[in-house]
């Protein structure tokens, strides 16, 4: 899966224990903010009739690949569709140029291939899943070659020695069908879909600061979506990322964001992932879960990502200011129907 900030490839196990704890005999899971789908895609292998959903179109393609597409269906299909995508001759075109040659994500060899799968994907009229698939084997390919520190705000000063490799594209890890019903991705806002979410169990991984996921990694919106937006700044950001603005990365709205979503959520437990470096505090969650009653609250130390330990360098590669905290603690505030005693 793609590199990601906020990820919780390293807390799947804990998270995966909590909900088992909780809902020991399977159910339904909502991942409201699904990101990566990592979540997601781990709940619907341990079983769980899982619903994702995100508001960005890259991370609705993500869960509709890894979430709501079973193997069974998709997996020769999109087998023979790789294939064909993987013979087609380089052809430079407007992803190459925002992201190789105005900016320096990726490698303008790797840029005229994504170009010329990209447009034949456009030309292919695939079912949404099948087309899903699709999209997450270039994504993903497309990180395995990228130049940056996980994040698309910057790009290296050299190349990385992957963005030099030859792009490969790759059948996603699908899973098969749940026996409990159809799993199912939605792109919607947090805030206007909560009315609508019944589940046995929602998990909550909001934004946690000002830095937005649409800016962090535009490229993929981009290239989901094939929109070829006009772009901006050494990043040659997409220009609607001055204007898609959420609440959850207000420190003055996040609040009352939050705590909409949770009043309106029909769903008996309720697992919320927020880290201390985010803008509500301990003393915050655990005044927006009082009024659900039983409340358990986990910390789990973590180091923090990549680029906060490699320090900040100017344009001549020299470093510049300090390093500050390497670590931060990860929270999973549990709200449930009943007392539970974890145990991880």
């Amino acid at each position: 899966m793609i590199k990601y900030i906020g990820s919780k490839r390293a807390l799947l196990g804990q998270v995966g224990s909590v909900i088992q704890t909780i809902l020991p005999d399977g159910g339904r899971v909502c991942d409201l903010f699904s990101g990566s789908a990592r979540v997601g895609h781990s709940l619907k292998k341990l079983g769980y009739q899982v619903w994702s959903n995100d508001h960005n179109a890259y991370a609705h393609t993500l869960a509709t690949g890894y979430v709501q597409a079973d193997r069974e269906v998709w997996a020769e299909k999109a087998g023979a569709i790789l294939a064909e995508l993987g013979q087609l001759a380089p052809a430079p075109g407007w992803f190459t140029r925002n992201f190789c040659e105005e900016a320096r994500f990726f490698h303008p060899d790797n840029g005229a291939r994504i170009d010329a799968m990209r447009e034949r994907i456009e030309q292919m009229g695939l079912e949404p899943e099948l087309k899903a698939v699709i999209l997450v084997s270039l994504m993903e390919a497309a990180d395995r070659v990228d130049s940056t520190a996980g994040l698309q705000m910057a790009y290296m000063k050299k190349w990385a020695p992957r963005a030099l490799k030859p792009l490969q594209l790759r059948l996603p890890d699908l899973l098969p069908a749940v026996p409990g019903g159809p799993c199912v991705a939605t792109r919607a806002d947090a805030i206007e879909i909560a009315p609508e979410i019944e589940a046995d169990l929602v998990y909550l991984d909001p934004p946690y600061n000002q830095h937005s996921y649409l800016a962090n990694y535009h490229c993929w919106e981009s290239l989901v979506l094939w929109d070829k937006p006009e772009t901006y700044g050494v990043a040659r950001k997409r220009i609607d990322v001055r204007s898609r603005k959420s609440d959850f990365n207000s420190k003055p709205r996040i609040k009352a964001a939050l705590g909409s979503v949770i009043d309106n959520l029909k769903a008996p437990n309720l697992v919320i992932s927020f880290n201390d470096e985010g803008y509500l505090s301990k003393e915050d969650m655990e005044d927006l879960l009082r009024s659900r009653g039983n409340v358990t609250v986990l910390e789990i130390p973590r180091p923090r990502y990549v680029g906060a330990r490699i320090g900040i360098h100017n344009l001549k590669g020299e470093k510049v200011g300090a390093v500050g905290r390497l670590n931060n603690v990860e929270r999973l505030f549990i709200s449930t129907a009943k007392p539970v005693k974890f145990d991880l």
